[in-house]
């Protein structure tokens, strides 16, 4: 199943954040992963205005997440974001198809 690790940063600067930047999607790809969100416009739609830097990378499972996070490959590089920003890092499992699919199916069972 599928997982993801969900990012907030607040850019400090934007020149060691960019210098971080360029060397994460070699160690993504090398730990199975992928960018899916990589701080593209976003929109508050609920709740208190969202003004961090957001990334999403999906990784085949959660393993495969905490591995390429606690790599000494990321561990390096993550030395050069020092001072650039602020981060948290959380990582998700996915939903699976099967419950989605399911959920679906009973919802579209009742009324409002």
């Amino acid at each position: 199943m599928s997982a993801y690790i969900v990012i907030r940063v607040d850019v400090r600067d934007r020149e060691a954040y960019g210098e971080y930047m360029r060397h994460t999607p070699r160690l993504i790809k090398k730990y199975g992963g992928r960018f899916i969100v990589r701080g593209g416009e976003s929109v508050t739609l609920e709740g208190d205005e969202e003004t961090l830097r957001l990334v999403v990378i999906e990784f085949a499972s959660l393993d495969d997440a905490k591995n390429f996070y606690h790599s000494s490959d990321y561990q390096e590089v993550k030395k050069l974001r020092e001072g650039g920003g602020e981060a948290q890092f959380v990582a998700v499992d996915g939903y699976p198809v099967e419950e989605w699919d399911a959920a679906v199916e009973e919802s579209e069972k009742i009324e409002l």
